[in-house]
């Protein structure tokens, strides 16, 4: 099936209007609930339990939504078990059950490639260095990522250099970040961490310290729940200012993703909107009946994804809450629907690896 993808690396990913986007996406989703009705007996019960019927399918929303919890009930694999190349999983607190996503090599290098793609359009496609506000611990096991450890290793495939700021007991590391801001202040670079590690571990330890850096062509990309900072009163414009403060950052690029659908991230443009490109899609749910919601309602969040070939999370309903801003129209030029996310359901887990993270403290 990744044959049926290639073509679309000669798309812009963020350049497509909504009727053209829509007849390529539907597509290529309805091919794959057919092919995960085939191999994955727990997705074709689900699509015969629900009465699933592909000549009803008129839109790419009317794609039946998988509710994203199951991965955590049950293993699901479009594959047999030899074809396994690596095993990701969500991040959870403790007594939490985490979700298990299981990926071949092929959906795990479509995966990179599209991350990459999105990427360029937000940082250039030049090779950048990169200091990573985590510890090297976060990759160590390589055959069972977490959905932080995946991130990081994803990112670093991009970068020219790799530098982590946190020991492994995620005390600051100021020699590696000397290091980094000597080599490259005045370069363009990339900052990389979850929002709490990066508030909790650069920002205060450089407070306490009394330390300011210099690094104002750095991006910082965060990504992860807000839902601890938020607690401290720590809004976005709050976060963006106080790092423009500490370490003269003026680009940020936060991005709102998932395990379940790793590759298909969304990020933030200079606007401060979350972005949609041509290989996901996004509706908005009702809380009670899960009819759609029109653009500026808020509701449940439904993600769709064209990535997921090895196990069947092409249509999630996810635990998060959001609202649809608009679409083709964003300030910054870029097609499709841009967003935001407003929290997690109220009755969901903590599920987020900067949430889950947040509890300890």
């Amino acid at each position: 099936m990744l044959e049926d993808l290639k073509s679309w690396f000669s798309i812009n990913p963020y350049s497509l209007k909504a009727k053209e986007k829509e007849e390529l996406l539907k597509a290529r989703l309805l091919s794959l609930t057919e092919h995960h009705r085939k191999k994955c007996s727990e997705y074709a019960n689900f699509l015969r339990l629900i009465d699933f019927d592909n000549k009803k399918i008129s839109t790419a929303a009317d794609i039946p939504f998988f509710p994203v919890r199951l991965f955590k009930e049950y293993e699901l694999l479009s594959m047999d078990r030899s074809e396994v190349f690596k095993v990701m999983t969500s991040s959870g607190t403790t007594g939490q059950k985490v979700s298990k996503i299981f990926l071949d090599k092929a959906t795990a290098m479509l995966q990179q490639q599209v991350m990459l793609r999105l990427l360029s359009s937000f940082l250039g496609s030049k090779r950048l260095p990169m200091l990573v506000i985590d510890s090297p611990q976060v990759i160590k096991d390589r055959k069972l990522f977490s959905a932080r450890g995946a991130t990081v290793i994803g990112l670093s495939f991009t970068a020219r250099e790799t530098i982590y700021a946190l020991n492994d007991d995620m005390s600051l590391n100021m020699d590696n970040v000397n290091y980094f801001c000597e080599k490259y202040t005045g370069q363009r670079s990339l900052i990389f961490g979850f929002t709490f590690i990066v508030w909790q571990h650069l920002y205060k330890e450089l407070l306490k310290r009394n330390i300011k850096l210099n690094l104002p062509e750095a991006f910082l990309m965060t990504g992860g729940g807000w839902k601890k900072l938020t607690s401290e009163s720590v809004t976005r414009q709050v976060f963006k200012s106080k790092f423009n403060e500490t370490c003269g950052i003026r680009h940020f690029l936060d991005h709102y993703g998932m395990v379940e659908q790793t590759g298909c991230s969304y990020f933030e443009c200079g606007h401060g909107h979350l972005h949609v490109s041509i290989y996901s899609d996004m509706f908005i749910r009702d809380y009670k009946n899960f009819s759609l919601k029109k653009n500026g309602e808020a509701g449940i969040i439904q993600l769709v994804s064209a990535l997921p070939q090895s196990y069947p999370g092409h249509s999630l309903l996810t635990e998060d809450e959001g609202i649809i801003l608009g679409e083709d129209d964003c300030p910054c030029g870029r097609k499709g629907k841009y967003f935001e996310i407003l929290g997690r359901l109220k009755s969901a887990e903590l599920r987020g690896c900067s949430d889950t993270y947040a509890t300890k403290f």
